[in-house]
């Protein structure tokens, strides 16, 4: 059948996930309610008791409790990608504080799995269904392979059918009972989650009466179930096709674990559901979805209409509307005053327009925005993208949305603080992943990775014995021989004061930076790779705030920490961190936002969605690791400090033959227009710019 791979037979299981998540997290509740129900409902359900008699799986045990908190301030650790910081106190139980849920698919303590209970025979079965069990019993002998599709799904499948004697799912004395009927028209309509129904078909039940037909029907609303579980759980698109700069750990559902949840279930079209994410950001990208194929207006807000550029003191009919789409006070009359003037100027300043005050056609073009040519599909992409994420984010995590260059600190379901990043150039493009933030490091060193050290600075060395020493690094010896280079901790270092570390396989973080003129820029992908945090020392304090309650990191003690030491303050409790790529999402004010395509991952997912690639687009690919690559990802702008490359000549281009990273990857992006009336601002914006990452 279309969709059933041998890759989806993978460790865990969304029957354990649905369990695990029903001991808290109030911002994933649906599904985590919904699986917990379908499996504690599932032995008093009202249903025939020839088919439909399973008992329930058994309770999952509670999480263990976190270890106990660490000193205030530990001593340096690696930097992210290194080994982990020998004082770093591990949290027992994985994702957030001891109270969130488990993430849907992150992996569980064996111990603290829950205990599929068997799924033995029904009491009774009718002749009819007895034949239809001999066929399939027939049809494992080799010969379900025809209609699954791969040895592994196979003997996942028999196991679930050989623990009921071979006895129908979805028949019932020969013909489809509720169950079958359930899923039927539960897969008739995934299309509201962004699916194809052609994806999951279904068979004609009441057109046979042939046992051997019966059976293979049966095995066809089998695959089709499992099919979309699996693709509910963690895409139909595998993000392995998409990209080599993403990366999660979600597992799919084990096939007879997808049957037993329908075996037991007292609602099939909920158990269905419960695959789904059910966080308010995908649900609401649902509702838009519907109301767009329904015919209503996607579009977040009225364009002002086109005419000619606006000056101070011109009168205008679309001044109104332009103050208020800048947030200005109504006025008396329609005169472009010097007031509108210079919010348009802002406007401008920060949207890399010129910044005159004018209303130019360019500048209504900005204020106005731009709604894809097909909507529907840029929300259908990022509803697959949704899909490749934990469905249960934590009680308290990070969410950075890279193609909104935004950080949002959620808890408890609220948004407690947001501020803007800078986030990776389009050639150096941020990863989208889910990671755990461990600690904090103050007074950060800068350690120069070693394949960096080998193309970049030895040359350079070579040329001119002084010149690390001279940009204020250190050169020392690693003990096999191999040169070590880091910058010390200080005002000049690459990360700035503050590293947030949440180890991963690409080495990215998030970190502060002197380049505070970067902000100002609507469009911020500016980084080799990793995050800049606008007001990093207020970013602390909150998730200090959030995972050491009452200890007072404020922000001034904070900035007392400033020094020449590097330590780390390390979390009790580990705060996930959600790296998403969001160019269709939802605002507060419930209107549907679209933002550019700066990385082109929708480019490539709705391609493989419209190609025959589709047919295997569920099957991963391998991806090589690329180190030099990877090591790039975790460099800050450039290797040079004080307005000068490592090799001679402008910081910023890289000289005449462009900087490392340049000739590698490829020419750096245009640098930010710079307001005019601040000459060392300017200065500092051209020769600091790639400082930090």
């Amino acid at each position: 059948m279309p969709g059933v791979r041998l890759e989806r037979l993978l460790a865990s299981t969304a029957l354990v996930a649905l369990l695990a998540m029903a001991g808290g997290g109030a911002l994933a509740g649906p599904p985590s309610k919904q699986g917990l129900q379908v499996a504690q409902t599932a032995a008093a359900a009202a249903v025939p008791a020839s088919a439909e008699d399973n008992p329930a799986p058994a309770e999952p045990q509670g999480d263990a409790s976190p270890a106990d908190s660490t000193d205030d301030a530990a001593p340096a650790a690696s930097a992210p990608g290194e080994a982990e910081p020998a004082t770093a106190t591990t949290p027992a139980a994985s994702g957030s504080d001891k109270d969130s849920a488990t993430p849907a698919a992150a992996a569980t303590p064996a111990d603290a799995r829950p205990k599929e209970a068997a799924l033995p025979a029904p009491s009774t079965v009718s002749e009819v269904d007895a034949a239809i069990a001999q066929q399939l019993h027939g049809l494992a002998d080799g010969k379900f392979d025809r209609a699954i599709g791969g040895k592994k799904e196979r003997a996942s499948i028999d196991a679930f059918y050989s623990a009921r004697n071979y006895a129908p799912l979805w028949l019932t004395d020969g013909k489809a009972n509720a169950r079958a009927i359930a899923a039927t028209a539960y897969l008739d309509q995934v299309d509201a989650d962004g699916l194809d129904p052609a994806d999951y078909p279904v068979p004609e039940f009441a057109t046979l009466t042939d046992p051997g037909a019966l059976a293979e029907a049966e095995l066809k609303l089998t695959a089709s179930v499992v099919t979309y579980a699996h693709h509910a759980a963690i895409g139909r698109v595998h993000w392995t096709r998409v990209s080599g700069d993403i990366f999660y750990e979600q597992k799919a559902p084990e096939p007879a674990d997808v049957l037993a949840v329908m075996a037991s279930a007292a609602d099939v079209g909920a158990a269905l559901d419960a695959y789904e994410p059910h966080y308010p950001a995908y649900l609401a990208l649902k509702a838009k979805l519907a109301e767009i194929r329904a015919g209503k207006a996607a579009s977040a807000k009225t364009p002002i209409a086109g005419g000619p550029a606006l000056k101070v003191g011109t009168d205008d009919p679309r001044v109104p509307e332009l103050r208020e789409r800048l947030g200005l006070p109504a006025a008396a009359d329609s005169t472009y005053d010097k007031t509108l003037a210079d919010a348009v100027k802002r406007f401008q300043g920060e949207h890399d327009l010129k910044a005159t005050g004018t209303l130019t056609a360019a500048t209504l073009d900005a204020l106005n925005g731009h709604d894809p040519e097909r909507p529907a599909d840029i929300i259908i992409a990022n509803m697959e993208r949704w899909r490749w994420m934990p469905h249960d984010l934590g009680k308290t995590f990070v969410i950075v949305n890279l193609a909104d260059f935004m950080l949002h600190v959620m808890s408890d379901g609220k948004e407690v603080w947001k501020t803007k990043v800078v986030d990776g150039k389009p050639n150096l493009p941020t990863p989208i992943m889910s990671a755990e933030m461990k600690y904090i490091t103050v007074n950060p060193t800068w350690n120069v990775p070693p394949s960096i050290v080998a193309k970049e600075y030895m040359p350079a060395l070579q040329q001119d014995p002084t010149v690390l020493e001279r940009m204020g690094l250190n050169v020392s010896r690693n003990p096999d021989g191999t040169v070590h280079i880091s910058q010390p901790p200080g005002e000049r270092n690459a990360l700035g004061r503050l590293r947030f570390n949440f180890p991963n396989k690409f080495l990215v973080y998030q970190h502060d930076t002197p380049d505070k003129q970067l902000f100002a820029s609507a469009k911020r992908a500016f980084s080799h790779g990793c995050m800049r945090v606008q007001d990093p020392v207020k970013y602390a304090s909150v998730l200090l705030a959030l995972v050491r309650p009452g200890q007072g990191y404020s922000e001034d003690r904070i900035r007392r920490m400033f020094g020449p030491a590097e330590q780390d303050i390390q979390f009790p409790n580990y705060i996930p961190v959600h790296l998403t790529y969001q160019t269709a999402f939802v605002d507060e004010d419930g209107n549907l936002q679209f933002r550019d395509d700066v990385y082109g991952r929708d480019k490539v997912l709705l391609a493989i969605l419209k190609s025959d690639e589709r047919k295997v687009a569920d099957i991963p690919i391998e991806r090589h690791e690329n180190t030099i690559r990877r090591d790039a990802l975790s460099m800050p702008d450039g290797p040079f400090w004080g307005g000068r490359s490592l090799f001679g000549g402008p910081a910023y281009s890289g000289g005449s033959g462009g900087g490392f990273f340049e000739r590698l990857f490829g020419a750096p992006q245009p640098a930010p227009q710079v307001r005019r009336g601040n000459r060392k601002t300017a200065q500092d914006a051209h020769g600091n710019r790639n400082a930090s990452r």
